[in-house]
């Protein structure tokens, strides 16, 4: 068996950040697994479903708003965490496992990853790791189908919001459009990015433009 973990939903400014850990023999894993990113939602639900099936065990971290936007923590931080959390959930005693590298410091992720996890792992982290080992681009796709579930769910909650990235414009008017109507940003939004500061900024200067 080997262990793949990944993370998705770390750049948005809406919702949570989502990691999964898939254990798995890679030989079970099906034809077509690959970066999530590289696959269409309809592909990647196919594919994840497959992938709990075959799997030993999967193991999923969900890091929501509350935690993100915590002062005494960062995201570097959070996702060492998403990735010990989801891989503390499967890991057996001498996993050999594989991790998409969250950090510019490859070996830096790699050991804080590893302190972080209850038992001892043979852990390898590595950027791009999703594009070059199966176990993670797995457990991407698991990460990834996670975090469109997640969206699906605050869109029925709030209507059409985007993907919630900075860079979508439907994500941009959705909370331009909230902020003023309710004067404070969703529940959903993540404060502490600079997105939401703008908006957040820009619907008080345009108050002020009215007196």
């Amino acid at each position: 068996m080997r262990l793949g973990v990944d993370e998705a939903g770390k750049g948005p400014v809406l919702g949570s950040m989502f990691a999964a850990a898939v254990r798995v023999d890679p030989d079970d894993l099906p034809a077509g697994v690959a970066d999530s990113k590289a696959l269409s939602p309809d592909r990647r639900q196919e594919l994840a479903r497959t992938i709990r099936e075959v799997a030993d065990a999967v193991g999923v971290a969900e890091i929501p708003v509350g935690r993100i936007d915590d002062p005494g923590t960062d995201m570097n931080a959070l996702t060492v965490a998403a990735h010990a959390e989801a891989l503390g959930a499967v890991a057996q005693e001498g996993d050999a496992a594989y991790a998409d590298a969250g950090d510019t410091n490859a070996v830096r992720f790699e050991r804080n990853v590893a302190d972080a996890v209850p038992v001892a792992l043979d852990l390898r982290a590595e950027h791009g790791a999703d594009e070059s080992y199966d176990v993670v681009s797995a457990a991407s796709v698991v990460a990834k189908v996670e975090r469109d579930a997640h969206v699906a769910t605050l869109a029925a909650e709030y209507g059409d919001l985007g993907s919630g990235y900075p860079g979508d414009e439907t994500t941009r008017a959705f909370l331009r459009e909230y902020v003023a109507e309710h004067g404070d940003l969703p529940a959903c939004a993540r404060e502490s990015w600079q997105t939401s500061r703008d908006v957040i900024a820009a619907a008080e200067q345009s108050s002020l433009g009215e007196f």
